[in-house]
This record gives C-alpha cells, structure tokens and sequence, in this order.
C-alpha cells in the first residue's frame, strides 16, 4: 500500500512556536539542529491535549496512567516484541531515566561504556549517575557504522560495568543488528555487565532496516539490560515531559520497582496523555505517513548535497531524521557549524559535541519540509563557493 508523505507545517505558521528550535536564533537563521520536527501533531495526541485543556485535566499525573499497557501494545505491533506490562515503568524523559537505572545499578567511580559519535548527553548523564565514561567509538568499514564489539570486551574485562547503548544511533542513525546485540548482550553477561539501551529513534527505523529491541535479541539480553524511550522523537513532544523504562526480567523488573517514587512523578500528566494516545494504534497511520516523509527527505538531502557540497561525505541514515555529515574537506575548522550559521545562516547541530569524532561534522534535522531542506543546502552551498573558511 503507497503511503503519502506528511507534510510539513508552513513556515509562518513554525515561526510562531516557542520550542527551541525556533527561539534560539533569529528569523534570518534556518533552524536544523535540535531533534524537532517541523510537523502538526498526530491527530489521536491533539484530540488527547485538546480534551484535556477543555475540561481543565492540568492535576498531577495518576499513579497508574495507563502508559505500560499503551507502549506494551505498540511494541507487539511494531516490533513483534512481547513486553510484561508489570515491567514498565515511567519517568520524565529518556535521559532521566538513564541516569536513575545507571544509580541503581552502577556504583560511584565505576565506568560505563559509550559509543561515540553519540548523542552528547551520554557523556553528561554517565557523570551525573556517579560513574566515569570510556570511550569505545563506533567502527566505520566505510560502508557502515558497527558497534567494536571486541573494543567493549576489552573495556569490560578492564573492570567497566555497564554500556550505555543509543540504538538506534544518534547521530549516525544506525539501526544495529539483531546478531550485534546478540553478541553485545553474550558479552555482558560473560562479565556480570548492565547494558541501558536508549532505543527513542526505534519508531522512526526505515523499512530497508528493521529495528530490534535490544531486550528481545537473546536470554542474555534479558538478563543484563534495560531499555528507555519515549514516543517524543517521533511524535515531537519532548516538552511534555515522559518515558518509559523496561525490563525483560523479573531482576532486572525489580531494580525499576526500587527506584525512588519521585522518578515517577517526574512524568508530565501531558506526557503521558499524549505518549498513550500516540502509542495507541490510532496513531499509526501518521506515523507510517511520517517514515514517508523522512525516507523521501534522507534520498533527498543525498542528491542536494551531492549536487550542491559534492565534497560532503553523508550515508542516509538507516533511522530517523538526523543527517551526519563530514563537511572537513571544506576547511570549516573542526566545528564547522559555527562557520555555516555566521556565513550560511542555517544553524546546525556542533560535531564535536559528539565526541572527538565528530571534528569537522556537522548533524543536520532533515525532518522538516523539502523546501526548507533545498534553501539549507543552496545557502551553504553559496558559502562554500564563496571561498571563505571561517
């Protein structure tokens, strides 16, 4: 069945909203580097909000908000994956929830391995549980980005204690495979290791690469893992405030039940109306509609870029709506979105955010209109030609 690509909403109407995005720069500047998107809401989440501020439903959010059951329901849906409702909790957002299943499980001093390039608050929240990050960056064989299994062995004999997994990956949008998730959780287990496998770009995989949920790859990754994520990066409501954190054990079941209630009451009452009504199958088809859009705007960007910045180096990303494009050969220093909004006027997300790596990238939000997307590049396109580096 031909689904049709979502449209974006019209510029003038994005100019009025107050997120980020849109209030960080000035109206001269395109906005491309924050995780939103330009889109309206699914209609099952703005019906949800707009009952809600109707009948004045602004109190705290219910002990038991149903939230368990929706993701449990989308998950089988999407995902083939059967979650025990009875091990899924909720909190204020991914990040949060890393950081208190990190407290329950890591202890202060000890390492937890990230994956860099990788979203930039990885290196933050590994702080802020308590614990030290080591750096196993991700492998480029110059057709993909692979997880260095043997390099997260090495760190884990070493004494690290735990692997904080972005899967699907920030920013590269790798949709790791079911047998690298097989293997890292064989591996963690062999050294009495946790993974937290942050999995909020799973809704966006693209069809040509499935997502798999690393507690559904093995025993082992029942037993050593948790996972954490939210409808927010797909549906765009990362202001409203909740996640869900899931366990496949009842061990793993346990140490969730454990955490401090206040984890819990972090959940915004709007969060979870609108992660409920966006999980539910009622939400679907937009979603469908939503992939449309992006598959059509990732094929896109690679045909600007090649037409327009020909010396870019970029791989559509198999997930998402997140471009990681080497820009190094242009001589924009290593972070060259500083250069691109001063010269370009088109605000880009800073590579080096994302680890040493990330020297001379730049990550791009293609989730956004196709016009918007062409004036990017044409404008960056026109700075590169005009010879200048800084």
């Amino acid at each position: 069945m031909t689904v049709t690509p979502l449209d974006a909403l019209p510029l003038e109407v994005l100019r009025r909203r107050s997120s980020t995005k849109w209030r960080s720069y000035g109206p001269d500047v395109i906005p491309m580097f924050v995780a939103e998107t330009d889109f309206p809401l699914a209609p099952a989440i703005t019906d949800a909000l707009r009952e809600a501020v109707e009948i004045g439903d602004t109190g705290y959010t219910p002990p038991r908000p149903e939230i368990g059951s929706a993701f449990v329901s989308f998950a089988h849906r999407h995902w083939g994956w059967r979650v025990d409702p009875a091990r899924v909790r909720w909190t204020g957002d991914v990040m949060m929830g890393v950081v208190e299943i990190l407290r329950a499980t890591v202890a202060p001093g000890e390492r937890v391995v990230i994956t860099p390039p990788v979203y930039p608050p990885f290196f933050d929240t590994v702080r802020e549980a308590g614990a030290v990050v080591e750096e196993v960056p991700l492998v480029d064989d110059g057709s993909g980005w692979f997880l260095d299994l043997p390099g997260i062995d090495a760190a884990l004999s070493g004494g690290a204690r735990a692997v904080l997994l972005c899967n699907p990956h920030n920013p590269t949008g790798t949709v790791h495979s079911r047998e690298q998730l097989a293997q890292l959780a064989t591996i963690a287990a062999r050294h009495g290791a946790v993974v937290v496998s942050d999995e909020i770009h799973g809704p966006l995989a693209h069809a040509d690469h499935p997502f798999t949920p690393f507690l559904s790859v093995s025993d082992d990754a029942a037993d050593v893992g948790f996972a954490v994520t939210s409808a927010s990066k797909a549906y765009n409501l990362a202001g409203l405030k909740c996640a869900v954190m899931v366990a496949a054990s009842e061990a793993n079941a346990a140490v969730l039940r454990q955490l401090p209630w206040e984890v819990e009451w972090r959940t915004g009452l709007f969060g979870a109306l609108s992660n409920i009504a966006a999980f539910s199958g009622d939400s679907d088809a937009w979603l469908a509609s939503l992939r449309a859009r992006l598959d059509v705007n990732r094929t896109l960007l690679a045909e600007l870029l090649a037409q327009h910045l020909p010396l870019a180096r970029y791989r559509p990303p198999q997930a998402g709506f997140l471009a990681w494009i080497d820009v190094s050969a242009y001589k924009w220093g290593d972070d060259p979105a500083v250069a691109v909004r001063r010269n370009a006027r088109v605000a880009l997300h800073h590579g080096p955010y994302f680890g040493p790596q990330g020297r001379g990238h730049v990550r791009m939000n293609f989730g956004c209109g196709p016009d918007i997307l062409r004036e990017a590049v044409e404008r960056i396109a026109a700075f590169a030609r005009s010879g200048s580096r800084l």
